[in-house]
């Protein structure tokens, strides 16, 4: 009998996402496809890659150049040699360093497929890679890199202080325009946004000029981009040509299933306990590095401790009995409203108070108050807070 041999064939199946679960590849590399996805998202959201120019990495370190200086023209008189003059380049070295997130999930996440798993953690892996890398290359919250932008306006001199007004703003633009740098964005925080439309240029009692736009969401007809963990009536601009951001490796990810997480809490504040409570946790790192290379190209604006400013308010009688009318010879503030007290003496009001439980007032309407009594009244921005105060004894319409 014929003794046939057969050849084993062995087929290499490809590893494929749609294939495996979370289970059976608790760590490794992010899949391409949704290590790109979330990339975009993360460059998509973050305010340091809206601003910065990106530099090309493909290790952990990259020593690249930077024009610091362009070459200089002369005047040259009639048979003069002409001079020369080179364009300055300086070399800096950045450095990348491992971000990393957790992120507690449900554990029938686990028998999820690989693509379907990170499809679903996408937006939440971006938003807390994007906010982590900007708290610190910006605030220098947890900061590992040598800068941030806190940092640089703050070595440079570069602060002004006193909150957010109209001249203010200038100074900003002045301290860096005085150093031969241009602003090209602000930075900022949606928690500014009822104040900055109300940074106008007064001229007798009238607006000749305001510096914010709120349909483009321009300061002085720069870009402003708002990052949320900034406290309110701070404020940063600069030159961001001189900040530079690189990505050198893919994500990668792990999964574990029996940690307690020391740095989440429940809301009771106990450490959350993945096992006893059910859960998985994902920590998903990425490579990123930050560099300024110019600290006088940024400036810093710091809130002060603003002064209340003050409303001229008359009363005379109004049109029916027991009614005063109001007049306010000052000018409210775009997206600001009045709120009114009447007592037996004026109340007294600070900068920033909460009067959202005083009575409001349209600025026109007459108002029925008893005449002897004092009326105070507040112009308040978007939040209640109030910006401007006045009082005024009230005289209200006698009985015919």
């Amino acid at each position: 009998m014929e003794k046939r041999t057969f050849g084993l064939q062995l087929f290499a199946q490809a590893w494929d996402p749609d294939n495996v679960t979370v289970y059976e590849n608790k760590d490794g590399t992010i899949p391409k496809k949704y290590n790109e996805l979330i990339l975009k998202e993360v460059m998509e959201g973050s305010k340091v890659m809206q601003l910065a120019k990106y530099e090309e990495m493909d290790e952990k370190e990259k020593e690249f150049q930077y024009f610091a200086k362009g070459p200089g023209a002369y005047w040259v008189g009639e048979g003069e040699k002409i001079q020369t003059s080179k364009a300055q380049w300086l070399t800096c070295k950045m450095v990348a360093k491992k971000l990393g997130v957790i992120i507690p999930c449900s554990r029938e996440f686990l028998h999820y497929k690989m693509s379907d798993f990170f499809e679903e953690m996408r937006p939440r892996i971006a938003e807390a890679m994007y906010q982590k890398f900007d708290n610190a290359a910006l605030l220098n919250m947890e900061n590992p890199f040598p800068q941030s932008l806190e940092e640089s306006a703050t070595s440079a001199g570069h602060t002004v202080s006193g909150g957010i007004t109209y001249d203010n703003i200038l100074a900003m633009e002045d301290a860096l325009s005085e150093e031969d740098y241009d602003i090209n964005a602000f930075v900022s925080t949606k928690k500014n946004r009822s104040t900055l439309r109300n940074v106008h240029k007064i001229e007798n009692g009238v607006v000749v000029e305001s510096l914010y736009d709120r349909s483009n969401d321009t300061l002085d007809g720069y870009p402003v981009v708002n990052l949320k963990a900034l406290e309110k009536g701070n404020l940063y601009a600069g030159d961001f040509d001189y900040m530079y951001y690189g990505i050198p490796y893919a994500m990668s990810y792990k999964v574990d299933e029996s940690a307690q997480l020391s740095t989440i809490e429940n809301a009771d504040g106990t450490p959350v306990n993945l096992f006893e409570q059910e859960l998985v946790a994902l920590r998903v790192t990425m490579d990123v590095a930050f560099m300024i290379v110019k600290d006088e190209a940024f400036v810093k604006l710091e809130a002060g401790a603003s002064e209340l400013g003050t409303l001229t308010v008359s009363s005379a009688a109004g049109t029916a009995t027991g009614a005063t009318k109001l007049t306010i010879t000052e000018s409210k503030g775009d997206g600001n409203s009045y709120k009114y007290k009447v007592a037996e003496a004026a109340t007294p009001v600070t900068y920033g108070q909460n009067v959202k439980n005083w009575t409001a007032w349209d600025g026109v309407s007459d108002i029925t108050a008893e005449t002897g009594k004092v009326i105070t009244v507040v112009e308040c921005d978007a939040e209640y807070a109030a910006v401007k105060a006045g009082s005024a004894t009230v005289t209200a319409k006698a009985s015919e």
